[in-house]
């Protein structure tokens, strides 16, 4: 009762004292005839409809960053967005890697082996995307962008890859017309240094632009592995940029965008929390009885890992492999614009992008070889401080944990290609707007993946007899899609229709997944036993290359219709009031872990979101600017992408499968701001979101579900599980201060932020343990001295969590299948300072 009065008058409040301001700078002349005209609110300018236009003008539910919010903001990562966008869940996901923030907008996500369900674009192209992690890019990508963009909701007709979430636009600054840039220098706790910087240079005026960006940034990690001596959870990576703007005349355009990004650090800290004594039991892994040497040891030796976590805190971990995380990526992206006619525009966008990862992880956080992902080379006689003597358990010759030396396969490593060729236009005296295009994409193997891990060793044996299972995979992705997206303003057709406006879009999708995949655990002198596949169950003769021996593969084809239709309607200059229906539509995929035929892919997803709203820019009291804008929105999900474990019981293999759910999903959004004086603004964003499942059926390895204890092969109703990666409460007040400052001596302002975020279901199932990840709130602040005594030199001081709060933010959710809990933990207090000088125009 508490918690829903304060939820009551919070969003009361909101009413009053709303969103976060746009954050892009005004922009002069783009104000429409008939549009709110604003003094002191600035305008954002978006692309979200493959045109540029006020953010208050599109009948969708956006938020923009400026690069210069941004770096208010103190974003560096995709996790540094949670909290001031609403609907928006960015975080690690229980992925083997700190380094994979996925987004996850409204409960659509990116699911286990599949495509992503908020799709990433820099330049307007989907940057690649790997399989074994929801990875999208690489670290450093926040660097010296125009501005970033979320879009809410299913972007089936005009955005490249089809998707039920939305999108995120990652905007360079392009080439000006003048020599200018900036260098910038930062440092700050846990030994953060970085150092970043771009040049813009006009070799011929109006005619040939090029603008270089640099950046470097290293930060010691905040979680200690008391084994190997190391700081697991730190920053290291680099990244460049190039961007060519050449006009050889007034209707010809060409940009070329090149970029690459490399991030190499000691991997994540996985802090556990538990281990599932009873399905260590039932695998024969301990015992509660007498233990026996060199054969199986007593419970109380995982127990005594568990309580040593506790004693040890969430910033101290003991890991017996000794993890990493690299991550490369590049590419070229290049837009060629020519205007056909003063009304009609043809544009092409083709790009080639490259991915590689690589990473080793302990994912049970002890010494025990519980829940290893490694790449790493044996190490033999390794230490593990104390651990011998924790329970007498024998450390004979020949013990051998793991390190992290990267292997020469990488988990995944793939190249990217698109093409993209569009006519826009305009018609009936601006009164009619419109895109049509025809897009590819593919996406294959750049080269052989690899992978290993070492899971379910006893800990009578740990170090010891234990090797695991090695793989091999591959998946291939193709897109073929043609669409077309048009608005028309009734005035076209009488006067007193005039700011009626009707959008409508399709696109029709062709989708190729083919993948293959082996997997084996040696033998010896025996052979391979092959893990998963048809081949599952049967063991290859130690001649026979296990690679070969245990591949398995499958291929799915799928088409999808998409579409959308809105109305949208200005009664008043100042009001714009909208609904539509919109249709999305995520590919399907091919799982690596299958062992049953009939599994070896999994279905697309659909998404239907009815949805209607206003954005609104009036003056309080006449003269106090206030811009309120609210969604309501409600959607219908079909063929929900939720991985599950699996059996045959031809064979008694197991693995994985990705089952299909049904689902309703609903809820609101509130984004406005106020300025009650030129010195102050103050906004906030609130979002809420409520999940419904309407069908969830999986196979049962025996254990309890919403229809009660099921047997083993039975199934297992999973409906009433909380919906994943759904936040239902986030709320996020700012404000920005301009304090007095003589003229002659800069700008000085402060900008505050406060981000409250509820709990969050995190896993696919109901009833594992962890997996409600518990709500926070944050604190950030950003004291910045702008243009010093007139210097070009900025200097801001920045803290993030200032209350230094203690926080999870993933978990493995292994405890049912790995037989284990571990969760990664939020950044502590960080601070620093930055200087930045800026030079030029």
């Amino acid at each position: 009762m508490v918690k829903t009065t304060r939820r009551a008058l919070l969003l009361s409040g909101a009413a009053i004292v709303t969103f976060a301001r746009p954050v892009l700078a005004a922009q002069e002349g783009t104000n429409p005839p008939g549009g709110p005209k604003l003094d002191t609110l600035e305008q954002v300018i978006v692309t979200a409809q493959r045109r540029q236009e006020r953010a208050q003008d599109v009948p969708i539910v956006i938020s923009a960053f400026s690069n210069e919010r941004l770096q208010e903001l103190n974003v560096t990562e995709p996790q540094d967005l949670y909290g001031t966008v609403p609907s928006l869940v960015s975080g690690n996901q229980g992925q083997a890697t700190r380094d994979v923030q996925s987004y996850s907008i409204r409960g659509q996500s990116t699911g286990f082996l599949a495509s992503p369900g908020v799709q990433l674009y820099m330049s307007e192209v989907p940057l690649p995307s790997s399989v074994s992690l929801n990875l999208q890019g690489a670290p450093g990508m926040f660097v010296d962008l125009e501005n970033v963009q979320v879009l809410s909701g299913p972007q089936g007709t005009l955005f490249g890859r089809n998707t039920t979430g939305g999108a995120v636009l990652f905007q360079p600054r392009k080439p000006s017309n003048d020599f200018e840039g900036y260098i910038e220098a930062s440092a700050g706790s846990y030994d953060l240094e970085g150092v970043e910087g771009a040049l813009n240079i006009p070799v011929i005026s109006d005619v040939l632009m090029v603008r270089l960006v640099g950046a470097y940034q290293d930060r010691r990690g905040f979680t200690k592995d008391l084994v190997w001596n190391k700081w697991r959870d730190d920053v290291h990576w680099k990244s460049g940029r190039i961007g060519i703007t050449f006009k050889p005349t007034d209707k010809l355009q060409n940009y070329l965008v090149a970029y690459g990004s490399d991030s190499s650090n000691n991997g994540a800290g996985h802090i556990h929390g538990q281990f599932n004594i009873p399905g260590l039991l039932g695998r024969q892994s301990c015992t509660e009885g007498t233990p026996v040497p060199g054969v199986i040891a007593s419970c109380d030796v995982y127990r005594r890992q568990t309580a040593i976590a506790e004693e040890i805190g969430p910033r101290r971990t003991r890991g017996d492999l000794d993890g990493y995380s690299e991550i490369e990526s590049w590419g070229a992206i290049n837009t060629t614009s020519y205007d056909l006619t003063d009304e009609l525009t043809l544009r092409n966008i083709i790009s080639y992008q490259k991915l590689k990862d690589n990473y080793a992880t302990d994912q049970d956080g002890t010494p025990l070889q519980q829940y290893e992902l490694s790449q790493g080379a044996p190490v033999p006689n390794f230490p593990i401080p104390g651990f011998a003597d924790e329970f007498g358990l024998p450390r004979t010759p020949g013990n051998v944990y793991l390190n992290g030396a990267p292997s020469t396969l990488p988990r995944d490593y793939l190249e990217q290609f698109t093409e993209e060729l569009q006519l826009l236009g305009t018609m009936l005296d601006n009164h009619l707007t419109f895109a049509v295009g025809g897009f590819y994409y593919e996406a294959k193997p750049a080269g052989l993946w690899g992978n290993r891990s070492v899971q379910f060793c006893a800990a009578e044996v740990t170090g010891g007899a234990c090797a695991g299972t090695a793989g091999r995979a591959g998946v291939t992705n193709e897109s073929q899609a043609l669409y077309g997206q048009g608005t028309l303003d009734f005035g076209a057709v009488t006067p007193a229709l005039e700011t009626l406006r009707l959008t409508a879009g399709y696109r029709y999708t062709w989708d190729t997944i083919e993948g293959f995949s082996s997997s084996w655990a040696p033998l010896g002198a025996f052979g391979n036993f092959c893990v998963f596949g048809p081949p599952a169950g049967t063991i290859a003769p130690a001649s026979a290359d296990p690679a070969v021996a245990c591949n398995f593969g499958a291929k799915l084809e799928s088409t999808a219709a998409t579409w959308t239709v809105g109305l949208d309607y200005r009664p008043i200059s100042d009001l714009l009031v909208y609904g539509k229906v919109s249709k999305g539509y995520k590919a399907g995929g091919f799982n690596t872990f299958a062992v049953r035929a009939e599994t070896q892919t999994f279905k697309p997803e659909d998404l239907t979101t009815y949805e209607a709203g206003f954005k609104s820019d009036w003056r309080l009291g006449g003269s106090i600017p206030v811009r309120f804008n609210a969604t309501y929105y409600y959607s219908e999900y079909e063929n929900i992408q939720r991985p599950g474990g699996d059996f045959n019981l031809a064979n008694g293999a197991g693995g994985a499968a990705i089952f299909s759910a049904e689902a309703t999903i609903k809820g609101f959004e509130v984004e406005a701001s106020i300025r009650p004086i030129d010195a102050i603004e103050i906004g906030t964003t609130v979002s809420h979101a409520d999940g419904e499942y309407k069908k969830y059926e999986t196979l049962s390895f025996g254990g309890a579900a919403c229809n009660g204890v099921v047997p083993f092969g039975g199934t297992a109703d999973f409906s009433c599980a909380p919906f994943q990666f759904l936040t239902p409460w986030i709320y996020n007040v700012y404000a920005t201060i301009q304090l007095p400052m003589p003229e002659d001596m800069g700008e000085l302002s402060l900008f505050t932020s406060y981000s409250h975020l509820d709990e969050q279901y995190s896993a696919p199932g109901p009833f594992e343990p962890g997996a409600m990840i518990e709500g926070y709130e944050l604190l950030n602040a950003t004291l910045s001295w702008n243009d010093v005594a007139r210097s070009g030199v900025d200097i801001s001081a920045f803290a993030n969590n200032i209350s230094d709060k203690v926080y999870r933010t993933s978990n493995a959710n292994s405890f049912s299948g790995n037989l284990v809990l571990s969760t990664l933990y939020g950044e502590p207090r960080m601070y620093g300072v930055k200087v930045r000088y800026r030079f030029g125009q």
